[in-house]
């Protein structure tokens, strides 16, 4: 049963998704080069920006206040969430775009395209500057989420 103060604002939840808000326009700018020229971004950092704002406000906000080991974990468990829900929702919203021209049969091999697509992104993401925003931020954030829980209880 969750009580009332783990849904309240604390400065760690805001701290978190300030970072994680960052991190997730910052990776998102440091994934572009690694797509195709023709790709069409429109509103790519923004969304990713926002999912990272749920994220740190989510995960490294509501699990701040264990001390700055388990900081590390969560700052990288939050960095594994933002990257997992951009890949959905960007997948997801491919596969619309797919099945709306007509290329699957169904439902079920819709939604298999969009795993698929989700693999597709996965497998340009090996590059250094892109792996070193998730993984550098991710930790910051967590040590910065947690300096805030403690700062601010």
């Amino acid at each position: 049963m969750t009580t009332s103060r783990a849904r309240m604002p604390t400065a760690a939840k805001a701290l978190g998704a300030l970072w994680f808000g960052a991190v997730g326009a910052i990776a998102a700018e440091a994934y572009k080069p690694l797509l195709p020229p023709e790709t069409v971004f429109g509103l790519f950092v923004p969304i990713c920006g926002g999912l990272g704002l749920l994220a740190g406000w989510r995960v490294a906000g509501a699990l701040a206040g264990r001390g700055f080991n388990p900081a590390v974990a969560t700052g990288l468990r939050t960095s594994v969430t933002l990257l997992f829900w951009a890949l959905l929702v960007f997948s997801l919203r491919e596969m619309l775009l797919r099945s709306m021209n007509r290329r699957y049969g169904g439902p079920t091999e819709a939604l298999v395209g969009t795993f698929d697509i989700m693999l597709d992104y996965v497998s340009v993401m090996g590059d250094p500057a892109f792996l070193g925003v998730l993984i550098a931020g991710g930790i910051g954030g967590g040590l910065f989420a947690e300096w805030g829980a403690r700062r601010w209880p």
